[in-house]
């Protein structure tokens, strides 16, 4: 595998730009000190519910992460997450909520990630994508998986501990491969899902196994879904995509084989585009764009040389 040239730093992938906050991972098993930054007036506090967080525009154009005050924010002990603090030593907590609190002056509105990560500040992106996976992993796994005893919450949310067996378990990612593929004309291939509505098109993807290295992830999957053979495999960028656990790895590779055959179960069909091709799809309709926040879109502008169309929702 060689490494792509850092075509990307004048305009970071969603979720990834630096967000300026330090995890300070070092703090979490440090009961005091939570304690102590915790009840500080300068600490900021937002809840995270079902994937989703109040977000607000402001006069000036901004869309903000809605935060408040610790000693406003809904009582919770146990879902209580610490996500850092910031150059100003501004410490931030996430709260686990059921639902979202209401909003007196019901300006703010409720937002998943791909609406607010291309909404939101590197800042206020960044905590609500730490908050988001924090939540779904701890949704999912709330009992031991040595034993079957419920675990209990520790390390400010990064650990769940087991009281019965003693086990320690922390918070799942799941690699996944997610890949621009071109052949000897330089066409790209795009594939649909068999879930997606009718004419959405993106990069193919799909997640590591056990035992596998991530390039020959790369030629599996391509292979799998598409019946094209892939030679060289090139790394391009990463990004966190909690929906609900996965780390993307982005790449481009070239074909070697250029005859399609789907599979008919996890994609439904599959086309080469050249540019001109992908450029008239677009324009009529006949293909949509996939979502911006997404890295497939990153993938497919760094061989289409220019932004795609917004896509229709």
């Amino acid at each position: 595998m060689t490494t792509w040239t850092d075509r990307t730093a004048d305009r970071p992938l969603s979720l990834t730009a630096p967000s300026g906050i330090d995890r300070a991972a070092h703090h979490r098993l440090d009961e005091a000190w939570l304690a102590a930054a915790w009840s500080h007036p300068t600490t900021r506090v937002f809840v995270v519910s079902g994937g989703q967080v109040l977000i607000d525009d402001t006069p000036d154009g901004r869309t903000e992460l809605v935060t408040t005050p610790a000693f406003e924010a809904p009582v919770t002990e146990t879902h209580r997450y610490f996500l850092g603090t910031d150059d100003e030593g501004v410490s931030y907590f996430a709260l686990q909520k059921d639902s979202l609190p209401g909003r007196m002056d019901q300006s703010a509105r409720p937002a998943g990630l791909r609406e607010a990560g291309l909404l939101l500040s590197p800042r206020d992106a960044g905590l609500m994508v730490h908050a988001v996976a924090l939540e779904n992993w701890q949704r999912l796994h709330r009992f031991c998986s040595r034993c079957g005893e419920r675990t209990v919450i520790a390390a400010a949310g990064h650990i769940r501990r087991c009281p019965a067996c003693g086990a320690e378990h922390y918070p799942r990612t799941d690699p996944a491969v997610i890949m621009a593929v071109t052949d000897k004309d330089d066409r790209i291939l795009l594939g649909r899902q068999v879930h997606w509505p009718e004419g959405r098109f993106s990069t193919l993807a799909g997640f590591v196994e056990p035992g596998e290295s991530i390039e020959q992830s790369v030629r599996r999957e391509v292979f799998e879904e598409a019946g094209v053979t892939v030679g060289d495999v090139e790394y391009v960028a990463s990004q966190p995509w909690p929906f609900p656990s996965s780390l993307m790895l982005g790449f481009v590779a070239r074909a070697t084989s250029s005859e399609i055959e789907v599979d008919g179960e996890e994609i439904e069909e599959a086309r080469w585009f050249s540019r001109d091709e992908l450029t008239a799809a677009f324009a009529s309709g006949e293909v949509l764009a996939p979502y911006g926040i997404s890295i497939a879109a990153r993938l497919i502008e760094l061989w289409y040389g220019r932004p795609l169309p917004r896509p229709v929702p």
